[in-house]
């Protein structure tokens, strides 16, 4: 006859540093779709123009990018039309920042799932990076028609898109689980990363071309890991130059920004739920 005691599981919260275990992860897949439909349906719950600000946003960006940039300041951009080149940049970027604060609030925007019923924590910020991928599938398209309009035609590297995705939700991932954790214990964390965020999108080829960087700055503009991504973006889809062989020191950034990300929310992923 078995005991009680033979019979006691303890489910003991890990401490000190420990592994991402995919294959728990993978079990609560649902809850990881539940949540990321959620996102969606809130975002555009109480809009007044719905899913339309998916395409509204990136537009008015590349329009605003356009007067200022290539009618007033003439900023070369790579022999592209410049609305075109232009809208790459912003689409990328929107989908970096829009997911990024995203993943920043889901655990303190979850305070009651956290606190009360057991899940793995990376499940929520996991589930932040979904949504804007639907925004950046409708900006694809209204892409390919300008890129129709303006006579734009993508090449054989347009086959690297799905691994330039791929590179860009592993940014902003890493990005997503240092802020989340920062912002479980200060809440003013929003307010800085917002004006973090601005800084860094001026200094990403966002409105601009990279070849406008020279000199000695090339080097440590050759640090920021979205310089390279996006270059590689236009790069697929514009038929732009490819990113320069500096653009391997952003990756090696980013790699370090990702492990750095599952290495710090692993570590304080315990205390979540006593401090939130």
């Amino acid at each position: 006859m078995t005991s009680v005691a033979d019979r006691w599981v303890e489910n003991r919260a890990p401490t000190g540093w420990h592994k991402v275990d995919l294959r728990e992860l993978w079990a609560y897949r649902e809850l990881i779709v539940f949540l990321a439909i959620r996102d969606v349906k809130v975002r555009y719950k109480q809009a007044v123009l719905g899913m339309a600000w998916a395409v509204l946003q990136p537009l008015a960006g590349a329009l605003v990018f356009t007067l200022v940039f290539d009618r007033i300041a003439k900023l070369p951009s790579d022999g592209i039309p410049y609305p075109v080149f232009a809208f790459v940049g912003v689409m990328v970027w929107s989908y970096f920042t829009a997911s990024v604060q995203t993943a920043m609030s889901s655990l303190v925007g979850n305070v009651g799932l956290v606190t009360k019923v057991y899940f793995p924590r990376m499940a929520a910020p996991i589930a932040a990076m979904g949504p804007g991928l639907l925004d950046m599938g409708i900006s694809l398209l209204i892409l390919a028609v300008l890129m129709a309009v303006y006579g734009v035609t993508p090449g054989i590297a347009l086959l690297a898109l799905p691994l330039c995705i791929v590179v860009l939700v592993a940014l902003t991932f890493g990005v997503g689980l240092i802020l989340a954790t920062l912002n479980v214990r200060y809440r003013d964390v929003k307010g800085v990363s917002s004006l973090l965020l601005q800084l860094w999108l001026f200094a990403s080829p966002v409105a601009y071309a990279s070849s406008v960087i020279r000199d000695r700055w090339a080097a440590l503009y050759a640090l920021n890991p979205m310089a390279g991504l996006i270059d590689a973006f236009r790069w697929s889809l514009l038929g732009t130059p490819a990113p320069k062989p500096s653009a391997l020191i952003g990756l090696v950034i980013l790699v370090l920004i990702l492990v750095a990300g599952l290495a710090v929310f692993a570590r304080e992923e315990r205390r979540f739920a006593d401090i939130i």
